[in-house]
């Protein structure tokens, strides 16, 4: 039986199941360390057994840390008509790949 579950991190959630990896805002944590995730929700695939926090569960989800890495770069435009302005800009955001281990 497979088990997922919800959980938040960087002010956003993601439904995550054991083995998946997910990419989320940088995290301050070095490449192959052990983080554990606040853990809103855990169900299983068939729905028999849910769990839901208030807010958050007393388990945490257990995850291991991939890499830190840069995103695709973003490009920021800015326009205003009739003027001849244009202003374009760009960033490459700064991402942690975590690989979940225990729900």
């Amino acid at each position: 039986m497979v088990t997922f579950a919800v959980v938040k991190t960087g002010g956003k959630q993601y439904l995550v199941n054991e083995g998946s990896e997910i990419t989320v805002d940088r995290l301050n944590v070095k490449e192959k360390d052990k983080i554990e995730l606040e853990t809103l929700m855990t169900f299983d695939e068939e729905g028999k057994s849910v769990d839901l926090g208030t807010p958050v569960l007393e388990k945490k989800v257990q995850a291991e840390v991939v890499s830190n890495t840069k995103g695709d770069k973003l490009k920021v435009a800015k326009f205003k008509s009739k003027v001849r302005f244009r202003k374009v800009r760009g960033f490459r955001p700064f991402l942690t790949t975590l690989k979940i281990v225990k729900i």
